[in-house]
């Protein structure tokens, strides 16, 4: 029998969990550090005890940057069966997280399937949910609806939760004092904010914290608290509405922590490259070294069809100072539902971000996967070097596609292949 709650609760009690020793097989960390950033909330391990085949993982403080894949049906593209296709193409691409976003349709069966039969950590939206399957209009809605959805969701075994819990009354008078360009690009937190201008009536997440607080301990749900006035284009970016909302999640945190919650909190958006680090090191002091979980982000507005490649940029700037949990965007970001090949697409160039910060970081063990490509490189070794990729498929598919008379070399420099020129006649002249 356990004595306690959550993963929070039992690394302040000096106990490594299942979880947690996965995390200890996986990373570069050991039991001491893991279990004082666990316990101090600067490392979280999503875990509902009801996700029962969960291979658990960390987000945080010396820890690998994770990466997140987004998906779900909509009302104009509910195809469960490709959404599942999806699931199982992001864990064999070795995403961390999958977000279960559906607003349409049979969701709860979607979710439990989802979890039954993922090993990584589950992610939604239950406002969402709220919304697609109640009978009546938003503005309606009770605040038991709301939380009963909450409820629901972890009940199927959702590991994190997306809360807009910081856009509070105060936050929307910052909103109405700064306009934007783009409002509310958040879909939870335009949700939240119709709900709650309409009705004239404080966020009931904000308000009613503490309920939430008490459902998230009872199945040891991590709480992502939400950026629902995250910035949605460059020049909305870094602005009062964002800094004032940030302000509350920091202040959250602290009261989650104080019940044993574990917390990771969301950042923007849409933001230029030379403020991307200053919304890093905002985060982290203002929200007290919890988890950072980034979309993005986007650092040029002018992309579609390609902003898996702005928020690669920006999700490596972002990791190496200070980001643990990469969102990632497809190339049909701002286009459409993203198909199986736009999935691909985000994860591996999320990937790139992730690694690419890790090396930058220091993370013990990283570079060393870029030393091994580099020893096969110079050794002329291509089967190494597709299996070393972080997508050997389409590197398998480049190298066959293109086949040199001098099966050392590749078909750019064939005869002056300037590695193998330097190595011999370096090798000749010792």
């Amino acid at each position: 029998m356990t004595n306690y709650h959550t993963q929070m609760e039992a690394a302040r009690q000096g106990v490594v969990t299942r979880q947690m020793e996965h995390v200890l097989a996986d990373e570069p960390i050991n039991r001491d550090q893991l279990l004082e950033g666990v316990a101090r909330g600067h490392i979280a391990i999503p875990a509902n005890k009801l996700h029962t085949n969960l291979h658990g993982g960390g987000i945080g403080q010396g820890l690998r940057t994770k990466i997140n894949v987004n998906l779900g049906v909509s009302q104009d593209c509910h195809d469960l069966d490709m959404e599942m296709k999806k699931v199982q193409d992001a864990v064999a691409l070795k995403a961390d997280a999958i977000m279960d976003l559906s607003t349409f349709g049979d969701t709860r069966s979607f979710r439990r399937k989802l979890v039954a039969l993922t090993p990584v950590m589950i992610g939604t939206v239950p406002v969402y949910d709220a919304l697609a399957s109640s009978s009546c209009a938003l503005p309606e809605m009770t605040v038991d609806q709301f939380f009963n959805t909450v409820i629901a969701h972890a009940e199927d075994g959702v590991d994190f939760m997306t809360i807009h819990a910081g856009l509070t009354r105060t936050a929307v008078e910052r909103l109405h004092k700064n306009p934007r360009l783009t409002h509310v690009v958040s879909r939870g937190g335009s949700i939240l904010l119709e709900w709650m201008l309409v009705n004239d009536r404080e966020n009931p997440f904000y308000e009613h914290f503490d309920r939430l607080l008490d459902i998230c301990r009872e199945y040891d749900i991590t709480l992502s608290l939400g950026d629902g006035l995250r910035p949605g284009s460059l020049m909305d970016a870094t602005d009062a509405p964002q800094i004032q909302e940030l302000i509350y999640l920091g202040e959250l945190t602290k009261t989650a922590w104080e019940k044993d919650v574990q917390v990771m909190i969301e950042g923007p958006g849409h933001v230029p490259l030379n403020e991307v680090i200053a919304n890093m090191q905002l985060q982290k002091k203002l929200c007290h070294g919890a988890p950072f979980y980034v979309l993005g982000p986007v650092v040029t507005d002018v992309a579609p069809g390609y902003d898996h490649i702005t928020s690669a940029i920006g999700g490596a700037l972002a990791a190496s100072h200070g980001a643990d949990f990469l969102c990632y965007v497809t190339p049909a970001e701002h286009l459409r539902l993203p198909d199986n090949n736009d999935v691909k697409e985000g994860i591996v160039a999320a990937r790139i971000a992730a690694h690419a910060a890790d090396i930058a970081k220091g993370l013990p063990g990283a570079i060393e996967w870029d030393h091994q490509m580099s020893r096969a490189r110079s050794d002329l070794n291509w089967k190494s070097m597709v299996e070393l990729a972080i997508d050997p498929e389409k590197a398998r598919a480049y190298r066959e596609a293109s086949q040199p008379n001098d099966e050392t070399v590749c078909t750019m420099c064939g005869d002056m292949c300037a590695v193998k020129r330097s190595r011999d006649i370096l090798n000749t002249t010792k």
